[in-house]
């Protein structure tokens, strides 16, 4: 029966190519029998990579990935053929990668002074102790909509644990407090080592090398076809049995400069999986001469389709809550290209770690609260060896600059390079051949504000006969968003229970259930 149904995917980041996927894999799916429309001229949604050597390297941003746990994500690479490893699959070769370099960050944190700051104690009062317990303790019905301000003391906020923590996952004092208890349970295994991100494994390349073409290149294998340039706006649908049926999408082609409106008709046992919301919806891109543009949701309508289908409809959730706020769900990155190798040098030198092996290094003390990471290179696919790559971004762009004198959202990428050197102490001369490219993400951290348990849709929502939904904004039981795992264990979720698929979705691992891990944790907690 599977192989007769067809599947329309809106939207064609992680979720949508690993829902398809797993229809291939797991359902029985044609793959020829699968579509997926996206806007963009890419796959791969927020795991984005674009540029060259000339024009300069450009990433949006760059998510942790560890073993231990993304249960969902590594059952599906173990069956994903690597691009450049032949015989091996994407998780044999993220894990044989690893292993050749390990992550051992030995500047973590550095101060005002450009010392590098003493983090085997995490610095917690008694008081901090007892605070972060009962939140990591409260039940999440309790904790509802506050904010992790609302249940930590300002003192907790000036320790060296909020200092990783933070910027490690990107987590502000405003954001959700249940977002944030269910982080210290999913990485409680990243407490112990949170001063050198021990846990944190990369990939090869960027994600979009390593992840997104890989995956893309079996699923064209299998047949699967891809809608570029191509705008869902609206879901014909109707209601029976009390069922909300999808029966037709209309979207707006675009091709050759010119738009047109199409529709396609959904017919009787076919499937709608549907990204709603997105984390870099009107991100815009910025130059050395230049700061991006001050985007909102009114330039891209990347919002406006979920809006729709939650209108009246409260098992669809509330985009509001995510979407109303780019003052509290913003920051900004950058990814820097180089010429040659004064600056890597010298980060090996002030750091004592090689590329590759030291994960960020934050600045404490810096207004923007910038955070920079220089990867193993090469760290684009076909990037030449003379060229080197890093990312850096800051969670307070709003703020004057230490060296700067004028916000991080209004520079441009030499006075973004200005004021990281001012930070190393670095000649400017380090930088010279650089191109550093800004990029501002209005609402890159929408799915940490704070929000009610009803504010997302489950990914195959109550009364939904064909819809699903996957994205960072569903809701799924103990997982934590802004994670590669939760689209992908959305996307499973989806799948197996529209295809009635009698295969176990992984269960995320308890890892904070274990005595071990506990006493490591607490141990951690009274240095």
């Amino acid at each position: 029966m599977s192989k007769n149904i067809k599947a329309y995917l809106l939207g064609g980041g992680i979720g949508s190519m690993a829902a398809a996927a797993f229809m291939i894999r797991d359902g029985n799916v044609a793959g020829s029998n699968i579509l997926i429309l996206e806007a963009a001229a890419i796959l791969g949604g927020s795991l984005d990579g674009a540029g060259n050597p000339e024009r300069g390297y450009s990433l949006r941003g760059g998510r942790m990935l560890t073993t231990d746990n993304y249960e969902c994500t590594w059952d599906l690479y173990k069956t994903i053929p690597s691009l450049t490893a032949p015989g091996q699959s994407v998780f044999d070769e993220t894990l044989a990668f690893n292993e050749k370099h390990k992550a051992n960050s030995m500047a973590r944190l550095v101060d005002r002074r450009r010392a590098k700051v003493p983090v085997s104690a995490m610095g917690f009062s008694m008081q901090d102790r007892l605070e972060l317990l009962a939140l990591s303790n409260a039940d999440e019905a309790s904790l509802a909509a506050s904010c992790i301000s609302d249940h930590l003391s300002p003192s907790f906020f000036e320790t060296e644990f909020w200092y990783m923590w933070a910027t490690t996952f990107a987590f502000q004092p405003w954001h959700s407090a249940v977002e944030f208890k269910r982080y210290l349970h999913r990485f409680m295994l990243e407490f112990s080592r949170i001063e050198t991100l021990g846990g944190v494994k990369r990939t090869v390349y960027n994600q979009y090398d390593s992840l997104v073409r890989p995956l893309q290149a079996w699923l064209t294998q299998q047949g699967v076809q891809f809608m570029m340039g191509c705008k869902v706006t609206g879901l014909d649908h109707k209601i029976e049995n009390e069922q909300f049926v999808v029966t037709a999408i209309q979207y707006r082609q675009q091709a050759g400069g010119q738009a047109s409106e199409q529709s396609i008709a959904v017919n009787e046992g076919d499937l709608v999986f549907f990204q709603n919301g997105s984390m870099t919806d009107a991100s815009s891109l910025g130059s050395m001469q230049a700061a991006p543009e001050k985007l909102s949701k009114v330039d891209s309508d990347g919002w406006t389709l979920w809006e729709k289908l939650a209108a009246g409809r409260p098992e669809f959730g509330n985009p509001a809550a995510f979407n109303s706020s780019i003052a509290e769900s913003f920051w900004e990155s950058f990814t820097v290209t180089l010429k040659d190798t004064r600056f890597f040098d010298k980060m090996q030198q002030f750091s004592g770690n090689e590329a590759g092996t030291g994960g960020l290094v934050t600045f404490k003390d810096s207004n923007w609260l910038m955070s920079i990471v220089l990867a193993h290179q090469p760290h684009f696919a076909g990037q030449p060896a003379d060229v080197q790559v890093f990312w850096g971004y800051a969670l307070s762009p709003d703020r004057i600059g230490n060296f700067v004198a004028k916000p991080m959202a209004d520079c441009n990428g030499a006075e973004i390079l200005r004021e990281l050197c001012g930070h190393l102490r670095f000649d400017p001369e380090s930088v010279a051949s650089a191109n550093c490219i800004p990029c501002r993400m209005p609402y890159i951290t929408s799915m940490f504000m704070p929000r009610q348990y009803s504010d997302r849709p489950l990914p195959v929502p109550k009364n939904s006969k064909n819809l699903a939904f996957i994205s960072q904004f569903v809701e799924i039981a103990d997982d934590v968003v802004f994670t590669v795992e939760y689209s992908v264990r959305a996307a499973q979720m989806a799948v197996y229970q529209l295809l009635n698929i009698e295969r176990e979705v992984p269960p995320i691992a308890p890892h904070d259930k274990s005595l071990r891990t506990q006493f490591e944790a607490l141990v951690k907690a009274l240095k």
